[in-house]
């Protein structure tokens, strides 16, 4: 005799059970089911975006809020596309959510543009500020705070770090998006201090997969160059083909985060961007309690980590000198 019910006889009596309940019990778990909204710059199915979702769950959970028990989270994937941004921002905001979280410059533009009065909260962004979504990172002043991604200033050592371990490079292609005020900003800075590392440098516009090719091809046929990613949501789209073209082509690069490291990029110098979804998640849970974004300070990065693939460095023929190694918070072998 098998031992138990099957799973039909078990939701039937569960849902039998639930239909014995008092109409007022229902009614005010209803009344106290909150809803999150998450709209994501990635597809769905990249892996280092499920980490970082991951990541803010576990800690709402850490928090109390669970999904499915007191909380309902909507997510949608925008894919790095503009349109389907804005599309996904009004189907979030249409749900009246309690608050929304996303990541980078398109996605706080879409949800600010459907939306002044559903809080919002933003991790891994850069210049909230410069680009309009707040009023100052002590009172964010509107729906929106959050966590920036970092100071203009970190890019200047983008540059610095590709000289440090390519001392030949002479030229540094700057793959940035175009679209978007941190694209700018970010290749306005490793412009300026390039004439102390006596580098050139020049854009890349992440637009299409061609075109990053063609320019990293282009970059090839000379001597001594380089690649330095900035961060933006197209760089996580375009970032496997970004590793394979400097592989395919000998360039040695600099990224901004250490999920390119250990896809197979060289080196990387960046936040820890986990640790803000971690505490973008206690900002949900602030206002969940009833704090105003207005009122939650923009906060930065509080750790910033340097890796290194030692694979990828022996494959391009770099000797990584031991001041850099001892210095490194995560090398790669």
């Amino acid at each position: 005799m098998a031992i138990g019910i099957g799973r039909r006889q078990f939701v039937s009596a569960l849902g039998g059970g639930l239909i014995g309940w008092p109409l007022a019990v229902r009614a005010q778990q209803d009344d106290h089911m909150r809803r999150i909204g998450v709209l994501s710059p990635i597809a769905a199915d990249d892996p280092v975006l499920q980490t970082r979702i991951a990541a803010f769950r576990q800690a709402l959970q850490e928090l109390g809020w669970i999904d499915g028990r007191n909380v309902i989270i909507d997510t949608r994937w925008s894919a790095g596309d503009p349109a389907n941004a804005r599309k996904y921002a009004a189907e979030l905001v249409a749900l009246a959510p309690d608050v929304i979280l996303t990541t980078g410059a398109a996605g706080v533009a879409a949800l600010l543009q459907a939306t002044r009065t559903v809080p919002v909260v933003f991790a891994i962004l850069p210049d909230p500020v410069g680009s309009g979504f707040v009023e100052s990172l002590s009172r964010p002043g509107g729906n929106a705070t959050g966590f920036m991604m970092f100071e203009y200033s970190l890019c200047g050592k983008w540059l610095e770090l590709l000289k440090e371990v390519a001392p030949d490079v002479k030229r540094a292609a700057v793959l940035r998006d175009p679209e978007i005020t941190a694209g700018i900003g970010q290749f306005a800075v490793i412009q300026s201090v390039a004439p102390s590392v006596d580098v050139d440098v020049f854009p890349i516009n992440l637009i299409n997969p061609a075109e990053i090719e063609r320019g990293i091809a282009s970059l090839a046929r000379s001597t001594a160059g380089g690649l330095i990613m900035t961060a933006s949501a197209l760089s996580q789209v375009y970032r496997d083909q970004i590793i394979t073209l400097a592989a395919r082509y000998n360039l040695p690069a600099v990224y901004h985060e250490r999920t390119y490291v250990a896809a197979g990029g060289l080196i990387s110098y960046g936040p820890n961007f986990i640790d803000q979804y971690r505490r973008a998640a206690e900002y949900v849970s602030r206002i969940l309690k009833g704090e105003k974004p207005a009122d939650l300070p923009v906060q930065a990065p509080t750790k910033y980590e340097l890796a290194v693939n030692l694979k990828t460095a022996k494959a391009l023929g770099l000797p990584v000198s031991p001041t850099l190694l001892a210095r490194a918070d995560e090398v790669i072998e």
